[in-house]
């Protein structure tokens, strides 16, 4: 019944990526072979070579994608206009979904980062920079017109991404709180740690 089932599936670049992006999320890529990927498809492993180049490639086009989708999702959120609390909160809220659906891309964009050549690499650690910073500049606009409070924007940002990026790690869609209850929750720590009152000498340096 299996082969049968999997000789009705069409063989494509998109299909041997999802089967490649379950293998290094459990196995890591460097412990995946082009016949692991194979044989998760019930095919040959060089057969796959009809469809994808290597196996770098089926990880550069994991990853990108990943970034790709992270950043859109970052901008629409960014250009649909409000005050600030309110950006920030759908940018939060953008960055917690996509981290809650998609903790394998998530996974193995946060650990496969080493694995990547040295061009590649490169556009996808620029595009982490800029994700970053377009979250910091909102924190940055918020602090200079006394919406927000941070003793150092670039470290609120980075906390606030890896808030988010820890949901895929433990978020369980059969668990008791939903996506969307998830998020909602995840936005309001985001703005209570960029509007919340800080306890005296907070963000000060203590000489020891």
């Amino acid at each position: 019944m299996a082969r049968t089932v999997l000789a009705a599936l069409k063989i494509d670049s998109d299909v041997i990526a999802r089967a490649a992006l379950s293998l290094f999320a459990t196995r890591g890529y460097q412990a995946t072979t082009m016949d692991d990927i194979g044989a998760v498809l019930n095919i040959r492993g060089p057969s796959l070579y009809k469809h994808v180049r290597s196996k770098q490639e089926l990880l550069q086009r994991i990853m990108l994608g990943t970034m790709d989708t992270l950043i859109r999702n970052q901008l629409a959120a960014l250009e649909a206009g409000g005050d600030l609390s309110t950006r920030l909160r759908r940018t939060v809220e953008a960055h917690v979904r996509y981290h809650a659906a998609h903790p394998q891309e998530a996974f193995v964009g946060n650990r496969e980062i080493a694995s990547l050549e040295p061009e590649s690499r490169t556009h996808v650690l620029q595009m982490r920079d800029d994700y970053e910073r377009r979250l910091r500049f909102l924190v940055e606009e918020g602090s200079a017109n006394g919406d927000f409070s941070v003793p150092s924007a670039k470290l609120a940002s980075f906390a606030i991404l890896e808030m988010g990026m820890g949901v895929a790690v433990w978020f369980d869609r059969e668990g008791d709180l939903s996506i969307d209850e998830v998020a909602y929750i995840y936005t309001e720590f985001a703005l209570r740690m960029v509007t919340g009152s800080s306890a005296p000498g907070a963000g000060q340096f203590i000489e020891a």
